[in-house]
């Protein structure tokens, strides 16, 4: 017979949800090779064997941790991307979804080091798919420039990937101490900047119009 904490848990649909946040607790602070499903078990008060009926393993927890924390990135890029105060053309959106993603690869930082290496894992499609629609909105608001004329022609996803690539550095150096916390809104700004200025399309002269 589960213990009255489990059954409590379950009754209210909230187990799941409650392992995970135990967890993403325990990852900010021990790290993921110290996260255990039977730590995570005895914390929120349920029997050993709850965690494994929701993930399996503890490689299926850390895989439902990534997915959760890439379903949120999702969510905020789109929160950034649909904005409806003030001017919202096409350069201020770009900088403000860079802005989410960037906050947010800071704000949850060891989420945001599990998300990136857990999509590279064989069987995480779960994770995989998540990603993928976070990213995606990216990948449509570059394709959106590119047919009103604010960036140059090409694959987007090649253009996403240059954009992802300085974003990522500029959070990892943030994430690892080499520079501080409070620079990031400023290097975010200036990375935008120069990637809309180097993106756009060439004029008559071979330069980017507008010049």
């Amino acid at each position: 017979m589960p213990e009255p904490a489990e059954q409590r848990t379950y009754h209210h649909g909230n187990l799941r949800t409650a392992l995970l946040d135990a967890a993403e607790r325990g990852l900010q602070e021990h790290g993921a090779d110290q996260l255990s499903l039977r730590d995570l078990a005895r914390e929120i008060g349920v029997s050993h064997a709850a965690p494994r009926r929701h993930f399996g393993d503890r490689r299926g927890l850390l895989d439902a941790l990534a997915e959760a924390g890439f379903v949120r990135l999702g969510a905020a890029l789109h929160a950034a991307l649909t904005k409806t105060d003030g001017e919202r053309d096409f350069p201020t959106r770009v900088r403000d979804a860079v802005s989410a993603y960037a906050h947010f690869a800071v704000e949850n930082a060891s989420l945001y080091e599990l998300m990136n290496s857990s999509k590279h894992h064989p069987g995480t499609t779960l994770v995989t798919r998540a990603a993928a629609a976070a990213f995606g909105q990216m990948i449509d608001l570059i394709e959106e420039g590119q047919a009103h004329g604010a960036l140059e022609q090409g694959d987007p996803e090649e253009v996403g990937i240059i954009l992802y690539a300085t974003v990522q550095g500029i959070t990892t150096m943030v994430n690892s101490g080499m520079i501080g916390a409070e620079r990031l809104d400023g290097l975010v700004n200036t990375a935008v900047s120069q990637f809309l200025r180097g993106a756009r399309p060439l004029g008559p002269q071979g330069s980017p119009s507008g010049r």
